[in-house]
This record gives structure tokens, C-alpha cells and sequence, in this order.
């Protein structure tokens, strides 16, 4: 029987990172992410950081090109060989951000071709509490980071999971305001769900 593949996605600072840890544990999955650690992932995660580096309109073509080399490289033979698959992050997030620098059926067309995942549980944090959540890592944004981008990236994602889930994708949204352990279990509750 191959393995579920599961997305959990999200705006930064909705907890995504955590949630994948914990659930790729509870079910002894693999976990993985996008960006990958792959060449074009590595290239994508160095834009990220640096907005200098590369305009916003080159990345729904390297977003497209990662998930490919992803789908065939990790995701694919791990369903296959029978394991369990948690990404942190997929097409999800690529229609909801790259839309803001290219019209979303240009993002749709880029990523047509990719399968869906057996259930994407999307964590649903207000702008607020994801800028705390930020600014409590004490880390470095990325460009996508500040009130004004993820205000626009959350309208994207209320138009992106309505149009996912009239053509059939499994999609559970989630509050994340919760404690981790109550979201986590949750989440688990749900994958148990699947047929």
C-alpha cells in the first residue's frame, strides 16, 4: 500500500516547521520541505533571504522546477516504497505567494501537472500572530516577512484553497492559535481519518 502524502502549509509563523516535526514523528514519516536542499531549492532559499539577489518574477518558474526534481527525487519513491511523506510546504504556498508577483493562472498553469496531496492541513494564524511568532525567533526575514506581504499572501491563500477545494483537493483548515500539542494532536486526529 503506498504512503500518504501529507502538506502542511500556512503563512510564516503559523508553526508549519513544528507541526511537520511532530507529526513526521508520530508517524515514523519522512519529512521534507520546500524550498528543498536541492540545487534549485538552495537557490530559491538564497532570493529568499536576498531580494537583490533575484526579482520576484523569476520564482514561480524555480518554485515549479524544485517541486518536479522534489516529486521525483524524494516524494515519489518514498510514497512507492511504502513510507509516509510530510512536506512543509508545497503547491499550496507557490499559488498563494508567486501570485502576488504573476497572475495566479500563470502560477495554476506552472503547477498543473503535480500531484495532490492526500490531505493538506492548512494552519490558520491571523497576520498578528504570525509577526509575533517572527519577531520571537529573533532570526533574520525573509522578503516575504513584513505585515504588508502577509496581509496580501493571506487574501491569496482565502482564494487559493477555495479554488483547490472546488476541484477536489482534500484541504483542512485549521486554528493555529492553539497550544503545539493540541494542534499537533489535531492534525494527527485527522490524518488518522484518511481512507
Amino acid at each position: 500500500m503506498p504512503g500518504r502524502f501529507i502538506v502542511i502549509e500556512g503563512l510564516d509563523g503559523s508553526g508549519g516547521t513544528t507541526q511537520v516535526r511532530l507529526l513526521s514523528q508520530a508517524l515514523s514519516a519522512h519529512a521534507t520541505r520546500e524550498p528543498t536542499d536541492g540545487p534549485v531549492g538552495k537557490l530559491i532559499r538564497q532570493a529568499l533571504g536576498d531580494p537583490m539577489f533575484m526579482g520576484d518574477g523569476v520564482l514561480p518558474y524555480l518554485f515549479a522546477a524544485d517541486r518536479k526534481d522534489h516529486l521525483e527525487r524524494v516524494i515519489e519513491p518514498k510514497l512507492t516504497g511504502e513510507v509516509d511523506v510530510v512536506s512543509d510546504r508545497y503547491y499550496h504556498s507557490s499559488l498563494a505567494y508567486q501570485s502576488l508577483a504573476m497572475p495566479l493562472d500563470q502560477v495554476m498553469a506552472l503547477n498543473a501537472g503535480f500531484r495532490a496531496p492526500d490531505l493538506c492541513v492548512f494552519l490558520d494564524l491571523d497576520v498578528q500572530g504570525c509577526l509575533a511568532r517572527i519577531e520571537a525567533r529573533g532570526q533574520a526575514r525573509d522578503r516575504f516577512e513584513t505585515q504588508r506581504q502577509l496581509e496580501e499572501i493571506s487574501a491569496q491563500y482565502g482564494v487559493v484553497l477555495g479554488m483547490l477545494r472546488q476541484r477536489g483537493d482534500n484541504i483542512l483548515v485549521l486554528d493555529a492559535t492553539g497550544s503545539i500539542p493540541q494542534v499537533h494532536k489535531q492534525i494527527l486526529a485527522a490524518v488518522e481519518g484518511l481512507k
